[in-house]
């Protein structure tokens, strides 16, 4: 009995300690979803053009490309990612604050690049602190990570609400109240113990060589390419079919309401299968969903469908995170997770804004999405083939 009850304390105490953590990716991603949603709406409210506002949507994944890496290695290096967490929350609130005062192109690409500088590597690496706590304390990384999608997921519903009411020139302050937020409760964080020596540069290159990880990264592109197109220009596509504001907080709530249902049932059904069975069947899912969407003529039907993004996103992202885990070695944790969320993000999402801006200005939303659709699908191929050959079931030593 006494056995019991120390067990059920220890579980308890574990679950408490895990509060923070749920609490910030919730605020955070709440943040998050107001920029991915809106601000295409917002630069529209400015005066851009579908052009310029790719060209301004993929200056975020352009210092992702940076900021990302090396944030990732400072994290790595001072054995710590609280307290790099807390210097970029900060830079968010500075940093966003001068980015909606500007007008201009070339002065919200100029701000937008220092904002997305402190702004980008925020999710991945709270990604990677809730991987590592979830392995510390032997529950799902998925049960941690819901929680970001729960913020999303909330604060799509209410944001979308609220500037379908008040105007999308007012973005700005839900922002700064969610990331004020955001920066109460890091501090409460509970930091990650590292044993291991602090890194040095040379070891990188320990990334650089990882044949797997580098394959992997090349191919899982095309996926990620039309992921993030989708987040650039959803908002624009809905507003085209004839939708407004409400819907696209309504669509991205019923995206990211999905989303959150998969990664908090991912004890039930992860582990049963080999995890690039699940990165397939995401492949598949992608490249039904967008060929499905280019067909789209009536807005309601895309937020109906919107149930997809968790059986997509969601699945792909739990599958492709926790594979990068297993073939990164241990001391390079953080910088392999951000340099994994930097293809995914960064260099994903300059291609997806830059070439989606171009053809949703020239030839509208259905075009854009069949687009999508042949990539998606030439991506599932090549992950089906990687799977296939020996490098798609290599694990280094950890």
């Amino acid at each position: 009995m006494q056995s019991k009850g120390r067990d059920f304390l220890s579980k308890l105490e574990s679950q408490v300690s895990l509060v923070p953590l749920k609490m910030f990716l919730f605020c955070f991603h709440a943040t998050n979803t107001i920029i991915l949603s809106f601000l295409p709406l917002y630069l529209k409210y400015k005066g851009l053009t579908g052009t310029e506002i790719g060209w301004v949507l993929a200056i975020g994944p352009f210092a992702s490309i940076f900021s990302q890496p090396f944030w990732g290695y400072m994290s790595d290096k001072f054995k710590t990612v609280k307290k790099i967490l807390m210097l970029l929350v900060c830079g968010l609130l500075i940093s966003s604050t001068l980015f909606f005062q500007v007008s201009g192109l070339l002065a919200i690409l100029l701000m937008g690049a220092v904002f997305f500088f402190f702004t980008t590597p925020i999710g991945a690496l709270s990604d990677s602190l809730a991987q590592r706590r979830a392995n510390h304390l032997g529950v799902s990384f998925g049960t941690i990570r819901t929680w970001g999608s729960i913020g999303f997921a909330t604060s799509a519903l209410i944001i979308g609400e609220l500037l379908a009411r008040i105007g999308i020139q007012y973005m700005i302050i839900p922002y700064l109240l969610f990331g004020t937020m955001a920066l109460l409760v890091v501090f409460k964080l509970t930091d990650v113990k590292v044993e291991s020596e602090p890194i040095q540069f040379k070891d990188v290159k320990l990334i650089i060589q990882n044949k797997p990880f580098i394959i992997f990264l090349s191919l899982m592109i095309f996926l990620t390419i039309s992921h993030r197109a989708n987040d650039s220009f959803m908002g624009l596509y809905i507003t085209q079919l004839g939708g407004n504001e409400r819907l696209v907080g309504l669509g991205w709530f019923v995206g990211v309401a999905s989303e959150a249902a998969v990664f908090a049932s991912a004890r039930f059904w992860f582990r049963k299968y080999h995890t690039f069975i699940f990165i397939i069947l995401a492949g598949i899912l992608y490249t039904a969903r967008w060929f499905i969407y280019s067909s789209i003529e009536d807005p309601m039907h895309l937020i109906y469908l919107q149930g997809l993004h968790g059986l997509t996103f969601g699945i792909f992202y739990l599958a492709a995170f926790d594979y990068i885990t297993l073939i990164i070695p241990k001391i390079l944790q953080s910088t392999g997770h951000l340099v994994f969320s930097a293809v995914f993000f960064g260099v994903s999402g300059i291609i997806g804004s830059l070439v989606g801006g171009r053809l949703i200005d020239s030839y509208g939303g259905g075009t854009l999405y069949f687009a999508m659709g042949c990539i998606a699908l030439l991506g599932t191929i090549c992950l089906t083939l990687y799977h296939i050959l020996p490098f798609g079931k290599t694990s280094p030593e950890q």
